[in-house]
This record gives structure tokens, sequence and C-alpha cells, in this order.
């Protein structure tokens, strides 16, 4: 996909400028995640450890051998179950062309002013990316909801359980320690787990809504929604297979393959291209 190809207008970056951002930040191309790193995810994943599966049921058989091939074709990683070290890669053509997919149905979900809720379990990084999406469609009509703000999760971590309480910073929901010792970790903590939009989506619900049209996010908050009918834009990196399995199943519509642990400013652009191609406010 050609950056001519692209038209432009008022400074925002084309598809060139685009794909040239992607693989300098090591968004895409050669990126930081290591080859044993997503090897280890897709094992858990084939023994259906919810560690991997973070909200998604799979119904086909997925075996490391079959991840390997739907991670290949999502992302461009490697196709060779014999290549076990290095450096993943991610195809940045395809990074873009999800992006374009994405823009597709923000402008759509623009049009019809529907509500939007919008989840990360990577605040440190992709809180920014998220907040400049919900600005714009909040700009738009839409309805950004912040459904059970303040209530508890109970999150199983490394460390035990831990009570976590949902909060909503600049209308992107995530989750901070309850623990205030624990709360160095501003803005909110890293999770890939599901409980966090469960507990939204049921607070949502038991208010009698509204209910949201499309959940916008990563880890958890994706693949918690996706699992429970509700359309699903994502991010995902190359070492979680499972936003990718709940879009080859149809639970998720369109996941984005990137690096989701580089500096947030670096997915500001991502933002601004995507609003541009929506033809949005920014």
């Amino acid at each position: 996909m050609s950056g001519s190809a692209v038209a432009h207008h008022h400074g925002v970056p084309t598809s060139a400028y685009l794909r040239a951002h992607l693989l300098a930040a090591r968004l895409a191309g050669a990126v930081a995640t290591t080859r044993e790193e997503s090897l280890r995810s897709y094992r858990l994943f084939a023994a259906r450890d919810p560690r991997a599966l973070i909200g998604i049921e799979p119904e086909g058989v997925w075996g490391p051998r079959e991840l390997i091939g739907l991670m290949a074709d999502r992302c461009g990683v490697s196709a060779d179950p014999r290549c076990i070290s290095g450096h993943d890669v991610i195809d940045p053509d395809r990074t873009l062309a999800a992006l374009d997919a994405w823009a597709e149905r923000l402008a759509a979900v623009a049009r019809c002013r529907s509500a939007v809720l919008f989840g990360t379990g990577h605040p440190d990084r992709l809180l920014g990316f998220y907040a400049g999406l919900a600005d714009a469609l909040s700009a738009a009509g839409c309805t950004v909801l912040t459904p059970a703000q303040g209530r508890c999760v109970d999150i199983t971590t490394r460390f035990g359980l831990r009570t976590h309480n949902l909060h909503y910073l600049r209308g992107v929901g995530l989750v901070r320690a309850a623990d205030p010792e624990r709360s160095g970790c501003e803005p909110g903590a890293h999770t890939h787990s599901p409980l966090p939009v469960r507990t939204a989506l049921a607070a949502a619900a038991e208010a009698g809504g509204p209910l949201p049209d499309v959940v916008i996010g990563d880890h958890g908050w994706a693949c918690g929604a996706g699992q429970l009918g509700f359309e699903v834009l994502a991010l995902a990196d190359v070492n979680d297979p499972a936003p990718f399995v709940g879009e080859a199943e149809g639970r998720v519509s369109v996941v984005v393959p990137l690096d989701d642990s580089v500096r947030g400013r670096h997915y500001l652009p991502l933002a601004r291209y995507v609003l541009d191609r929506a033809c949005l406010p920014q």
C-alpha cells in the first residue's frame, strides 16, 4: 500500500509516513517481543491456561502449530515452528491494513452516534492513544460509557489475589491497585484479566443500560467483551494470541498487530492517522 495512494490533509500522517514511524518506533518490523516469549504464550494458550486465554473460550483446535500459522497470517511472524529464538517480526503493512479497517468502523460508529466503551490493560503505554479516540468520538456525538466507576475487582496475579478498583481516565477504563502502597504504577495497573470488562458490562446491564455498541481495547477488555458477543476493535502484540483467535473465530472484529509496550507517545500518530481516515475531529 503506497503512501501516494492515500490522500491526506492538515498535517496528519500519510500511510507512507506511518509505515516509516511503525518501523522506527519498533511498533512493527523487528519488535522487542522475543520468539521465545511468543512460543511460551502459544503453548499456554494451547493448554487452555486462563493467563493466555484472557477471556476467550476457543471453539476450534488451537495447538502450538495452528497458533504459529494463525500468527504468521495475521501478524507476519515466522511460520516455521523450528524458528525458536530471536526477535519476533510484525509486518507493518498488516498493521496499516488493520488500522484502515478500524478507521472504517469508527466512521460508522460516529455516523450512528453509537455508545462506546474503552478499556486498557496497558494504561502506562496506551492510555493516550485510546483517550484521543474517545475525545473524537465524544465530540462526534457518541456516548463514551464509564460504568462501574470505583467498583472493586479482585484479580488473581502471580502474587496472589489482589483487589483493584475500576477507574476511567479521560474516558478509558483501567484498574488501579486498591492498596495505596502498590499504586506507584499510575495511571493504572498492567493486567490481562477479563474481569474489569465483565464488571463494567454487568454494571451497565444492571443499571438498565446503555450497553456499548462497540468495545475498543486490548488484553482482557477486548477478549472478555468479544466472548460476551460485543463488537470489539482490539490492539494486540504477537505474544497475545487470544485476540487473534477471537478474530479468526468471529468474536473480535478487527485486531491491529503491534508491539504494545513501547513508549506511550509513539502510539499518538496511530490515533491521528485513524481519526483522519475516519474523517473525525482531533
